[in-house]
Order: C-alpha cells, then structure tokens, then sequence
C-alpha cells in the first residue's frame, strides 16, 4: 500500500488523513472557518509523529485542488507546494466533488438505494452551484460524466439521475427541482455529505495505482469560477 498524506482545506472544515502501509490511517478533522491556516502544519507535524515517520518516507502527498473556498484551496496547494517540495514528493491533486462522490458511494444509503447515475452538487455561493454528474459500478471508484459545471440551481442536470448529494440541496431546495416532473425521492438524497481529507485519499489511492502522481511544479487550484466578485453595476443588474 502507498504511504499517502491527504489534506483538504477547501471548505469550512480542515481535514488531514495519514496512510501507512495499509495500516489504519490517522485522520484529524474539524470545522474550523478561517482557522485552517493554525492548524494544517502542527495536525501534519502530529500524525507524522504518531506514526513515526519522516515527510520524506511517504510517497506522495494528495490535496484538495477545489474548487471550493477561495482562500481554502490557495491554502491547501500552498502548504503542499512547500511541503513536497523541500521533501521531493510527488504530489495527487483530487477535485473536491470527485471526493466527495468517492465518499458517497461507500455509504450505507446509497449502496442500499442501487443508483449508478448521481450527482454532486454543492453551494458555490453567490447563488450558484458547483456540480458534476457521476456514474458508479460494483468496481472501483465512481466515474464523472464530463466536467465539473458552475450555474444557476435550476440548471443542474438531473435528467437520468438515481441519487443527488451535497450542500447545494439545503442551500436552494426546490430550485435545484425546477424543470423535474415528478418529485425527486427523499430517500435518495444526501444533504449532509461534504468534501473530507478521507474522499481525497481514496481517489489519491487510486490515482497512484495508475502511476498519475505529478510533478509539484505542476499543481495548480481547480478553479471553475473564474470572476469571484461583481462590480457595483453587475450587482444592480442582477436586481433588475
């Protein structure tokens, strides 16, 4: 097995999972806001400590890459870039919704519901969401339909979908259901489910059984919203 740190700061919460050789990974996680910043290198410092090894022995380090919180992601990419560079690692960049979705299937609802096709979709702000369309087997992890969509609630694909997970269904409720003709069922819908350092490592499990570890000098954030801010008229507009 790889020996993997995971990080993901790109939300509210600050999540950081330690794999060694196939044993049970050390994981601290908590919600933190603007917080992540204090907490990412000593929580690092602590699991490489409690599992007696140096940066340099693991293989790769994996980040959440976004998108997601701005300032979030910046801050993830930012602290692996320094960490693996000085310790020459590798590093797994993980889009937060391809986590996200690596979680969802492992649960006991959705295993239980039998869907194949899902989507993820999560607040984006400024009254959009980020999401993707998923298709899952019995193996391996689930594989996404495309790339992953910035819009309005009422946009996001639902035709063919047999479960819909994320924030974006607390956030907007009946919005994201606009152009559906027959209610979405409740019990295939997971509002609680969020992007955790746990979802990273999967994928990053994954990704270096493929040999698709990469370069540091070639990560970068996911971002899908490329303007973050709206002028003064942009703002009055979208009131018209």
């Amino acid at each position: 097995m790889a020996r993997i740190l995971a990080i993901d700061t790109s939300s509210a919460w600050c999540s950081v999972i330690l794999s060694i050789d196939g044993l049970a990974p050390l994981l601290r996680h908590q919600q933190v806001s603007a917080g992540a910043s204090q907490l990412l290198l000593p929580w690092i410092d602590e699991l490489l400590g409690l599992a007696s090894t140096p940066l340099s022995n693991i293989d790769a380090i994996a980040v959440g890459v976004g998108p997601g919180a701005f300032t979030g992601v910046r801050l993830g990419v930012a602290v692996v870039q320094g960490l693996a560079t000085a310790a020459k690692l590798p590093v797994l960049p993980v889009a937060s919704l391809d986590a996200i979705a690596a979680q969802l299937v492992q649960t006991s609802d959705f295993i239980t519901s039998g869907a194949t096709i899902f989507v993820i979709a999560v607040d984006a702000r400024m009254g959009e969401s980020y999401w993707a369309k998923y298709e899952h087997t019995v193996l391996g992890l689930p594989k996404r339909l495309g790339d992953i969509q910035l819009s309005a609630p009422e946009l996001v694909d639902l035709s063919g979908v047999h479960y819909l997970a994320g924030s974006a269904i607390t956030e907007f409720g009946d919005r994201l259901f606009a152009h559906q003709m027959i209610p979405f069922p409740e019990n295939r819908m997971n509002a609680e489910i969020g992007i955790h350092a746990s979802g990273i490592l999967t994928c990053a499990q994954l990704m270096w059984s493929q040999g698709l570890q990469q370069d540091i000098h070639l990560l970068e954030p996911l971002y899908i919203r490329n303007k973050v801010a709206l002028t003064t008229l942009e703002r009055t507009q979208t009131h018209v």
